[in-house]
């Protein structure tokens, strides 16, 4: 059998669902430079890519996002009497991906024939686990062994369990969260042998790396945390197996770690996992998921983090009624949009610093924001696909905005950011417009390039009917023209003028989503940032429910789609009760709040009806 050559070139693992949730629509390609061993030992942080299975069989051939890992070394041959040996990746290496797109794509549809044969053969959908290595002399991909997935996949669906951190604590170190789980202990580093004998169960395991004789301890540990490793090394695919939550690929916190402290290890947030100090409170909630019965009304989720959407994506909802722009320009980029449409703008020597290592990989600083916010926007796209989700053009007030790297190069200094500079006002100014067509042109890559059609595109802060206009043409001219190819543009409805003027607003867009937290500010006079006056902040306000009823009869009187995006239905029966007689279409919540607000809708529906009944 001929050897290929992966330790001139490079090798992984691809699975054919994500390994962290047991979603099955996507495709989990993981690589680094070398032989293949490093990596399912662990002791590499690999690159990572995901392929969204139903639009690619739609035809539709693009990479949904990327992870670039730090690849420290890899192993190729050895020399003398060594078979083997590592050394270190140049650094040049180690800023690119070890595999280019085609690649990814190539891997993945190899990966997603092998699981229909085994599929087949089987006679039940059997997501695979695929070895794969390239050829450095030939530059061919190879396909190693094939065998089936025997965790993630297995995981019944029977329950739907949700960690929650009660409170926060100080951070010790993060990296990469295997699971979804919290737990605490006292840690206990492992640096040899000996160290395993002394390790006590419900302590928290802490090394560089983990090997495959130590998985009697591991089974008995409370947390894992190593130093090295991506999701799909020897330490993740262990605790996941084990359903212990782990935090791999810290860096070095091993060196900083000493045992018998007392921490908690969390991977409730997300893809980043955090080992917190102290031992910090946290709740686990379980619902039969056969037990709920969903309401008339469309329950929806409110969602800005794409690293938790495949695991959202679980819940019984329709779809995601507000998926929030700014949190993935916040956490994925970091970066002012204006300053990589103009960075010769930028003033300060340290952010043209930064902005230049970050956006290093690429041509244009420009496309560094749309590569990462189509691949955000699209993560949760593709997770509830085929069902809506309602993205918000970001909506960052000036001084937010500022904070951003380069950002105090392009904002005003305003007394009430919250009225200021702000929504829909600053798409087609002269001074964010630039900034605006990056968004417009990332929003356009997730609908055409990656297929995701199911995207709708929501207008936040629009103070009146000619600024509706202004954005929805701008829109047009960067690709995003409404009725095209299904595209829906709907509009916050949050100001009051909104409310007055919704017959006029309405013949604009397809549909309405109240923001009830500023428009229960504009319509008491209530700043409800301030803790002095929090007390007349109130959504149940006689004022506040007549403009409900406003907003509700005036979208349905259009024919407009109407939802809610704020957690007042959530908060207080009641609203949801009225909301729910009113005929509004769907409520939209944080995830947490999912459950506990199909149940109140149902109770509101089920008791607007006896009602109706009865006066009948």
């Amino acid at each position: 059998m001929k050897m290929v050559r992966s330790d001139l070139a490079a090798s992984g693992v691809t699975f054919t669902l994500d390994t962290e949730t047991g979603f099955r629509d996507v495709v989990f390609v993981t690589g680094v430079y070398g032989l293949g061993e490093n990596i399912v030992q662990g002791v590499v942080d690999p690159d990572e890519f995901y392929v969204h299975k139903p639009t690619f069989n739609a035809g539709f051939r693009a990479v949904l996002s990327r992870r670039l890992g730090s690849k420290a070394k890899r192993m190729v041959y050895g020399r003398g009497h060594n078979t083997t040996r590592n050394e270190a990746t140049p650094a040049n290496a180690r800023r690119q991906f070890c595999i280019n797109d085609d690649e990814v794509l190539t891997l993945a549809e190899c990966a997603m024939l092998v699981e229909k044969h085994y599929s087949q053969k089987s006679g039940k959908p059997t997501p695979m686990d695929v070895e794969w290595a390239k050829d450095g002399k030939d530059g061919a991909l190879y396909i190693i062994q094939a065998r089936p997935e025997t965790v993630a996949s297995r995981r019944k669906p029977e329950a739907l369990e949700s960690y929650v951190l009660k409170s926060s604590g100080t951070a010790l170190a993060e990296g990469r969260a295997v699971g979804e789980k919290i737990a605490a202990g006292r840690i206990r580093l492992i640096r040899n042998e000996r160290d395993l004998q002394k390790f006590r169960p419900g302590e928290v395991l802490v090394a560089t790396a983990t090997r495959p004789d130590w998985e009697p301890v591991m089974k008995l540990a409370a947390a894992i945390v190593t130093d090295h490793g991506g999701r799909t090394c020897h330490a993740a695919i262990i605790a996941r197996e084990l359903g212990v939550p782990a935090v791999v690929g810290t860096g070095g916190f091993s060196k900083r770690a000493k045992t018998g402290t007392a921490v908690t290890v969390s991977c409730a947030e997300g893809d980043i996992g955090h080992v917190f100090e102290g031992t910090l409170p946290y709740d686990v909630e379980r619902t039969a998921t056969e037990s709920v019965q969903k309401p008339r009304t469309e329950i929806m989720v409110n969602l800005g983090n794409p690293e938790v959407a495949f695991k959202t994506a679980s819940l019984p909802s329709d779809g995601v009624g507000l998926a929030r722009m700014e949190f993935i320009i916040n956490q994925h980029i970091g970066i002012h949009p204006m300053a990589l449409a103009c960075p010769d703008k930028v003033t300060s020597g340290r952010d043209r610093r930064k902005i230049k290592l970050l956006t290093a990989r690429h041509k244009q600083p420009s496309e560094f924001f749309v590569e990462r916010l189509s691949e955000g926007v699209g993560t949760i796209a593709a997770a509830f696909y085929p069902r809506p989700v309602i993205v918000r053009l970001s909506d960052f007030k000036t001084n937010e905005y500022a904070n951003l790297l380069g950002g105090a190069d392009f904002e005003p200094r305003e007394e009430n950011p919250m009225l200021g500079f702000r929504g829909a006002a600053r798409y087609a100014h002269p001074a964010y417009a630039q900034g605006f067509a990056l968004e417009c042109a990332a929003l356009k890559r997730v609908r055409e390039a990656m297929g995701l059609t199911n995207l709708k595109i929501m207008v936040p802060f629009c103070r009146r009917v000619e600024e509706a206009r202004k954005v929805i043409a701008a829109m047009a001219t960067h690709g995003l023209k409404r009725g095209e190819n299904g595209l829906e543009i709907f509009m916050m409805c949050e100001i009051p003028n909104n409310v007055i003027l919704i017959d006029q607003f309405a013949q604009l867009f397809d549909g309405f989503s109240i923001g009830s937290n500023d428009l229960t500010q504009l319509t008491l006079g209530v700043d409800r940032d301030s803790e002095i006056v929090a007390f007349d902040f109130d959504e149940r306000d006689p004022g506040m429910l007549q403009m409900l009823s406003m907003a509700v009869l005036g979208a349905k009187r259009n024919r407009r789609h109407v939802g809610i995006c704020d957690e007042a239905p959530a908060n207080y029966p009641e609203i949801a009760k009225y909301l729910a007689e009113l005929g509004i279409d769907s409520i939209s919540v944080n995830p947490s709040s999912v459950l506990r607000t199909i149940k109140i809708v149902r109770t509101a529906e089920r008791d607007s009806g006896e009602g109706r009944r009865a006066a009948g």
